[in-house]
């Protein structure tokens, strides 16, 4: 069993959370941010991995260059803000 000393702010909070009805018990909002932590730490491994994956392929000369990827977004957005209402098609 985890004992874990939360501090009067956070200890406060947990406490309205129980008492507004949103969460059964203290254990409950503690398990909740657990999890959340978890999936937050399993996104920035995501993202680790592709930016390694990323460099590699820019280290091995498989990458766009800025200019190609800038003029591609211009492109973009200039096609979307043709199609929103007031501006244009």
């Amino acid at each position: 069993m985890i004992s874990a000393d939360l501090g009067q702010q956070l200890e406060r909070y947990v406490t309205e959370l129980v008492a507004s009805g949103r969460y059964g018990s203290k254990s409950e909002v503690l398990r909740e941010g657990v999890r959340l932590i978890q999936d937050r730490e399993a996104q920035l491994m995501a993202l680790d991995a592709a930016l390694a994956q990323s460099l590699a392929e820019a280290d091995a000369g498989r990458g766009t260059d800025a200019a190609t990827v800038f003029d591609r977004l211009e492109a973009k957005y200039r096609a979307a803000a043709g199609r929103t209402p007031g501006h244009g098609a």
